[in-house]
C-alpha cells in the first residue's frame, strides 16, 4: 500500500498553478486513501469512516441491485419477444444486452454530474464533495432502461445545479438530488417515463397495436462474433415482432385500471416479488432491496425510524384504503376502488416503495434530524404516497412526489418537534419549581424559629452560652 500511495504522490499537481487538476486529484486521492491529516490535541472523534466511505456503504448495498437490473433488462427484452423464458436461457445475451443499456447510462449520469462537482469545487478552492457517489449510483436504478441520453444529462445537470449547488453543495440541499433528477424528467418530457411503452428497452411501435424489437447496434454484433465462436446463440439482427399477447405494463398500471385480478392475468405474485417485471432498472426485486435495506441499517447509514415509520404509514393507508373500497367488485367495478381493495402487503411489493423508503427517504441531508420527526416523516412518506398512488389518475405512484414534498416540510416538523420538546421541558420545570416552593414552605412550617422569646426552654451548652 506503501509503494501505491508513493506512486500516486508523484503525480500530485500543483494547486496555485492549475486549481482544476489539483481538484480531481484530491478526489482519486481520497478515495483511495483515508486523508492525512488528522486533528492534533482537545478532545476530538477520531476515525477512520469519514464522509466519502461512508457514502460507499450506500453504494456497496445498491450492487445486488445493479447485477439484477442489468439481467432484467435483458430479459424483459427477450421476454417480449417470446424468446429464452426461462431464468438462465439465454443468459450470455440478457446480461449482455443490459451491460449495452445501463453503461451509457451510468457513464452519462457519473461525466455530467462529477463533471459539474468537479466544476464546483475547482472554482471554490475546494475538495470534491462526496455527495454524488450516492446520486450519481441511484440515478440510474430509477431510470427506464431506454431513457434518451441526452434527457439524462440534462435532468442530471438541472438536479446538480439547482437542487445542490445553488444552495451551496452537499449538506446543504433541501431535496433528494436523484429524485429531483427523476421529476425534471417526468414533468419536462413525461413519455418517456411513464405509460406502458418504456419499461422494456428495445422495443419500438411500428404501427398501431403492433411492435417490434430495435435493430440491433454494432456493440451487439461484436458480441455475436464472440459467442459464435463458442458456438452460442447470438442476438442476430434485430427487427422481430414482438410476441402475441406481450405487454410492456408493469404491474401498477394494471392495477389502476383493473385491480389486483388484472394483475394476477398478466403476473404471478412471484414474478412481482423477485422482480422479473418490466420497470426502472433497479427498483423492483424486494427480496435484493430488503437484503440492501438490512446492509444500511445495520451500516447505521440509514436510520431505522425513517424505515420502519413508513412501513407502518403504508399500513395504515393500505387499511384505510380498503376499508372505504367496496365490499364486493364486479367487472363495472371503476378501476379506482378495485386499485383501493388490494391488500397493503401487495400493494408493498408491487412499483417502489420498498426502494424509495430504503434508499431515497433516508437521505440525511434532506431528511428529518430529530428521532420523533424522523418517525413522522417516514409515516407521511408512505401515507401520502400511497395515497397519490390510488388516488392519482394520470400516473400511479407517489414514492417520488411524497418524498420531494415531505423533503420540503422536513425542517418544519423538527421545528414543531423542537417546540413541543421545548414546551414539555418548560412544563416540567414549572412542576419542579412549583414542588420545589411547597416543599420549602412545608419545611418553614414544620420547623421551630429560635427567637429569644422561646429561648427558656433551650439548656446552654458549656460556659459561652451556645444553645
Amino acid at each position: 500500500m506503501k509503494a501505491l500511495h508513493d506512486f500516486v504522490t508523484k503525480f500530485e499537481p500543483d494547486h496555485s498553478k492549475s486549481p482544476f487538476l489539483a481538484t480531481t486529484y484530491d478526489a482519486f486521492y481520497t478515495f483511495l486513501f483515508q486523508p492525512p491529516t488528522v486533528t492534533k490535541g482537545g478532545v476530538h472523534v477520531r476515525d477512520g469512516m469519514d464522509l466519502k466511505r461512508l457514502m460507499v456503504w450506500v453504494v456497496l448495498a445498491l450492487q445486488l441491485l445493479y447485477v439484477f437490473g442489468t439481467w432484467n433488462i435483458g430479459h424483459q427484452h427477450f421476454l417480449a419477444l417470446g424468446k429464452y423464458s426461462g431464468l438462465l436461457e439465454g443468459f450470455h445475451l440478457k446480461v449482455v444486452y443490459g451491460l449495452i443499456q445501463i453503461i451509457p447510462i451510468f457513464v452519462v449520469t457519473h461525466i455530467v454530474g462529477l463533471g459539474i462537482e468537479f466544476l464546483y469545487a475547482a472554482k471554490k478552492g475546494h475538495s470534491v464533495e462526496e455527495g454524488f457517489l450516492v446520486s450519481g449510483a441511484l440515478i440510474p436504478l430509477i431510470m427506464p432502461p431506454d431513457i434518451p441520453l441526452w434527457i439524462l444529462a440534462v435532468s442530471v445537470a438541472f438536479a446538480v445545479i439547482l437542487g445542490k449547488e445553488a444552495f451551496g453543495g452537499t449538506g446543504m440541499n433541501i431535496w433528494n438530488i436523484a429524485l429531483l433528477s427523476r421529476v425534471f424528467i417526468f414533468f419536462a418530457y413525461p413519455t418517456t417515463i411513464s405509460g406502458d411503452e418504456v419499461w422494456v428497452s428495445g422495443i419500438e411501435k411500428v404501427d398501431v397495436g403492433l411492435y417490434a424489437s430495435e435493430a440491433y447496434n454494432w456493440a451487439h454484433h461484436v458480441f455475436d462474433w464472440i459467442f459464435a465462436g463458442f458456438g452460442w446463440s447470438t442476438f442476430g439482427q434485430g427487427g422481430e415482432l414482438v410476441a402475441d399477447g406481450w405487454t410492456g405494463a408493469t404491474p401498477l398500471g394494471i392495477a389502476a385500471k383493473e385491480g389486483w385480478e388484472g394483475v394476477e392475468a398478466v403476473y404471478d405474485q412471484s414474478s412481482i416479488f423477485w422482480g422479473t417485471i418490466p420497470g426502472s432498472i433497479g427498483e423492483s426485486s424486494v427480496p435484493l432491496i430488503l437484503i440492501g435495506m438490512a446492509f444500511i441499517m445495520f451500516a447505521r447509514v440509514a436510520d431505522y425510524r425513517i424505515i420502519v415509520g413508513g412501513l407502518i404509514g403504508f399500513m395504515v393507508g393500505g387499511l384505510m384504503l380498503n376499508a372505504i373500497a367496496p365490499a364486493e367488485l364486479t367487472p363495472d367495478t371503476p378501476g379506482i376502488f378495485k386499485f383501493m381493495a388490494i391488500h397493503p402487503l401487495r400493494q408493498m411489493i408491487m412499483g417502489s416503495f420498498l426502494f424509495a423508503i430504503t434508499f431515497m427517504a433516508t437521505d440525511p441531508v434532506s431528511s428529518a434530524d430529530t428521532p420523533t420527526g424522523k418517525w413522522i416523516y417516514g409515516f407521511l412518506i408512505a401515507f401520502i404516497g400511497l395515497i397519490i398512488r390510488v388516488l392519482n389518475p394520470a400516473y400511479p405512484e407517489g414514492w417520488m412526489l411524497s418524498i420531494l414534498l415531505l423533503n420540503t416540510f422536513a425542517p418544519l416538523i423538527d421545528h414543531y418537534v423542537y417546540q413541543a420538546n421545548i414546551k414539555r421541558r418548560a412544563k416540567r420545570t414549572a412542576a419542579m419549581a412549583k414542588t420545589r416552593d411547597e416543599l420549602i414552605t412545608k419545611r418553614n412550617e414544620d420547623v421551630e424559629i429560635f427567637t429569644p422569646q422561646n429561648a427558656e426552654g433551650y439548656r446552654p451548652v458549656g460556659n459561652v452560652g451556645n444553645y
